[in-house]
């Protein structure tokens, strides 16, 4: 079983599809809050607690995971 988060909510890949651990909903049904700050993401898309970073690809504000990260910084291909 291959395993991940969504916004600090525990989900996984069943089916063909990603759904949340706990009910077993596919996440483009249910939308779910940030479990760090509690708030749901932004109109755009964004974290609530990090908003837009000019340049970024991809960024997460942990959502309260405590699991090391990895920062890069520059161009990645």
């Amino acid at each position: 079983m291959v395993t991940s988060t969504n916004r600090g909510n525990p989900i996984e890949f069943l089916k063909d599809e990603w759904v949340y651990s706990d009910n077993k909903v596919p996440l483009d049904c249910e939308e779910r809050p940030c479990t760090r700050c509690g708030y749901m993401p932004t109109k755009e898309g964004y974290d609530h607690c990090l908003g837009r970073i000019e340049g970024a690809t991809s960024a997460c504000c942990g959502h309260g995971i405590s699991e090391k990260i990895l920062i890069l910084k520059g161009d990645v291909v």
